[in-house]
Formats: C-alpha cells, structure tokens, sequence
C-alpha cells in the first residue's frame, strides 16, 4: 500500500477523540485515525453494516443483530445466493439487513471471502487436534 503524507486540521475536540481511540485500542494516534477513517468510509458506502470488536479483532457486523457479516455471507453462497433460502436461515432478519451484508460483500469481497475461507478451515479434527480443552471428554467429567 502506497501512503502519502497530507495536512489535516482537525477540531481539538475530534484530535482528543482520536487520541483516546488510539489509547484504549494501543494504537498510536496516525493507526487510530487511519481505522476510524476506513470505517467510516465503508460503513456510508454499506448503510446498515457496522464494526464491532470480537476476539479476531474488527470486523463487519450486520447492524442490530450481532451477526458478522461473512456468517451471513457463507449462508448466502451455502443457497446458492438466494435470498429467500437465506431468509428461511435467518427468519429473524429482515431482507434489508440481508441485503446490506450482501451489498458490504459486493464492494470488500476478498475481505469477506478470506474470513469465509479461515472459518470453513475449521473443520472437527482441527477443533479436536488444536482445541482439546473444547471438545467434550468422553470418559466422564
């Protein structure tokens, strides 16, 4: 990735933000910003997608559901990218937050088709051979 150096006068009070964004996330303020800004540029150009923090870090959320947006995703291709048939998978989301998952798909496809692709890694012996302590025992407590 090219960078490139660029003068930006910002509000104190957005700079203090930006800082403290950085503090609690150990970032240094340039990374903090650089994150926000790449958020904030993806979430107008995919209404209805947001960001949260999870164990693998960022990522793509359907927003008011929790859901990732590559769960979403994986469903949708699982049907043979049909809506209906992913509707029927997740009754309780409306076709709008199915449509913006796919819309967020359409404009970062390799972003998604990547995490896509790390989960489906996970098959049971991975989970057994790398995570014993998450398969239950069978010889008892």
């Amino acid at each position: 990735m090219t960078t490139r150096a660029r003068g930006l006068r910002l509000p104190e009070d957005l700079e203090r933000q930006i800082e403290r964004e950085g503090k609690e996330r150990g970032q240094s303020w340039t990374s903090a910003a650089l994150d926000l800004l790449s958020e904030g540029i993806r979430m107008r150009r995919a209404p209805g997608i947001l960001f949260a923090d999870g164990p693998s870090g960022r990522r793509a959320v359907v927003a008011g559901t929790g859901l990732d947006v590559w769960e979403v995703i994986r469903t949708w291709q699982d049907g043979g990218r049909r809506l209906d048939e992913t509707r029927a998978d997740y009754p309780w989301l409306s076709e709008a937050q199915i449509r913006a998952a796919i819309g967020y798909y359409e404009l970062y496809p390799a972003e998604v088709d990547e995490r896509v692709k790390r989960e489906r890694e996970w098959t049971a012996e991975r989970v057994r051979a790398e995570l014993p302590f998450a398969t239950p025992r069978r010889d008892g407590p």
